[in-house]
């Protein structure tokens, strides 16, 4: 996962600290094997990189809805 701008639910930290938790990995920049970048609002050149490698794009919400997803999964 790549986490792109100001999240509004969790702080950056908190966010890595679950998808890490839960198996993930947080990268510090896009690459063609970037599983899905988070974006919120002004994601900027992250967010077209992504677009230009064809990576998902995944919004806040979508990224709570995975979390909760998998935190269900795992009870």
């Amino acid at each position: 996962f790549f986490l792109s701008c100001t999240l509004d639910v969790l702080s950056r930290s908190e966010a890595t600290d679950v998808i890490e938790r839960l198996g993930g990995k947080c990268a510090s920049s896009v690459i063609n094997n970037t599983f899905a970048v988070i974006a919120g609002e002004n994601a900027g050149s992250k967010l077209e990189k992504a677009r230009a490698l064809g990576i998902t794009v995944l919004s806040q919400s979508d990224l709570q809805s995975l979390l909760e997803q998998n935190a269900a999964d795992s009870v």
